[in-house]
């Protein structure tokens, strides 16, 4: 059975992971992190896709970001690794694939989702045990919207501005609600979501994506359908 195309919607907030062949690592050292961000922002900006936030981890990548056209998320994305794998593969003496098959995303329903979405990706190496605060790890978009740095192939996202009015109101804004976590209910959403390719929102939104894209997503009603029982012969 051919696989469903993926869900892309543009102009709509998509929480994208890519992970590693059998979780092997696809980062070795700091210039592997430098170049793959460095082929990123080209890529993004060649295919119109804004990246709103990231986290490099050592075996997969996160992204938040929104694609201007139906086509421009996947394109980026094979681009990116069309220049990284080969560099990577020369580099270490190594072949063959690097990256797990093709990226899972996960449609995120904005005015609900994406801060959380954000957030959730800026503290995956907290959670991972890799740094003690998202400010402590340098392979995430966290310091850019702490202000700690300008970091241009962030696009901030118009819910990002809507934290304040200046920079600071909104870096502190942001910092607060980081510093507040999430649940376990809001990680456990969020990681089955983006590992089963589902939209990440209420039913109410996906609906909506079904009447817009004409596909199913919520899940199909199960049992026979219902008849109505026939009305009784009559005695004639």
């Amino acid at each position: 059975m051919a696989r469903q195309p993926r869900l892309i919607v543009p102009e709509q907030p998509h929480h994208v992971i890519q992970r590693g062949n059998n979780r092997q690592i696809i980062y070795r050292d700091e210039v592997d992190y430098q170049r793959f961000l460095v082929w990123l922002k080209e890529a993004a900006r060649f295919y119109d896709v804004a990246i709103h936030a990231y986290v490099l981890m050592p075996n997969h990548v996160h992204l938040l970001a929104t694609p201007s056209d139906a086509t421009g998320l996947a394109l980026m994305m094979q681009k990116v690794g069309r220049l990284y794998v080969p560099w990577f593969n020369h580099k270490y003496e190594r072949s063959g694939g690097l990256f797990e098959g093709r990226f899972r995303t996960s449609l995120i329903d904005s005015d609900r989702y994406f801060m959380t979405c954000s957030r959730y990706i800026e503290l995956n190496p907290v959670r991972a045990q890799l740094s003690v605060g998202p400010g402590d790890y340098p392979w995430s978009s966290y310091a850019h919207h702490a202000g700690a740095r300008l970091d241009t192939l962030v696009s901030d996202h118009s819910l990002f501005w809507a934290l304040g009015n200046t920079p600071f109101q909104r870096e502190a804004a942001y910092m607060d609600m980081v510093q507040q976590g999430l649940s376990s209910e809001e990680v456990d959403f969020i990681t089955s979501s983006i590992l089963r390719n589902k939209p990440l929102g209420s039913d109410t939104f996906k609906s909506q994506l079904e009447q817009k894209t004409q596909r199913q997503i919520l899940p199909a009603k199960r049992g026979r359908p219902f008849n109505p029982p026939l009305p009784p012969l009559s005695q004639a």
